[in-house]
């Protein structure tokens, strides 16, 4: 491979690791000892609590939700990222449809792309605000 190759192919891993954080994300702390603190959507406080659909169990048909856990970066069939409903993160490597949930401003929401000014909807309000605006990344 050529030096320039080389170049590319690191230049093109950091550009995936670097966006696997969404800047700005509220849930995500880094702690004065350099430790991450975590923090995810809780489950709703309204209604009966829907069943789980397993990250590997073929039953999710929407988009996949990036949640920043205490494991890193994972896709997930649900906001809330309850144990079971996520896997290791794919983006980068896999063209998924996805969105991301971060919290800005104490709200959480769910954004098109892992970018605070791509277009963003509240994970808790109402129908049609919440309608997400997903894409394939």
């Amino acid at each position: 491979m050529k030096p320039n190759g080389w170049l590319w192919l690191v230049a093109g891993f950091a550009s995936a690791v670097q966006a696997q954080t969404v800047p700005g994300n509220e849930a995500v702390q880094v702690l004065a000892d350099g430790r991450r603190s975590i923090e995810t959507p809780p489950m709703p406080t309204s209604g009966s609590p829907r069943p789980l659909c397993g990250a590997d169990a073929g039953c999710h048909a929407g988009a996949w939700h990036m949640v920043e856990t205490a494991q890193g970066l994972m896709e997930c069939t649900e906001v809330q990222a309850r144990p079971g409903s996520c896997r290791a993160s794919s983006y980068g490597v896999t063209k998924r449809s996805r969105l991301w949930v971060v919290r800005v401003g104490g709200v959480w929401q769910q954004c098109q792309y892992p970018d605070l000014k791509s277009r963003c909807v509240p994970v808790f309000a109402r129908p049609p605000a919440n309608l997400p605006v997903d894409a394939v990344q």
